[in-house]
């Protein structure tokens, strides 16, 4: 279930997204790499869009009928 009607991620979506983007911040300011961590951030992303646009599609095809 989506936070919010206009926001594709869940909750533990979101949770994971934040916690994510403190590590990002933390790793850069000790000057250490986070590409690692911004493509977890970027994969949980593209699949919350891609399920909330399957959603759409569905819902679309739907209401067609």
């Amino acid at each position: 279930m989506a936070a919010t009607e206009h926001d594709p991620h869940n909750l533990r979506e979101l949770a994971a997204t934040v916690v994510l983007g403190y590590r990002i911040a933390r790793r850069q300011e000790k000057g250490k790499p986070t590409r690692a961590l911004e493509n977890r951030a970027e994969r949980i992303r593209a699949e919350a869009q891609a399920r909330e646009d399957a959603r759409a599609d569905a819902r679309r095809k739907q209401h067609d009928k």
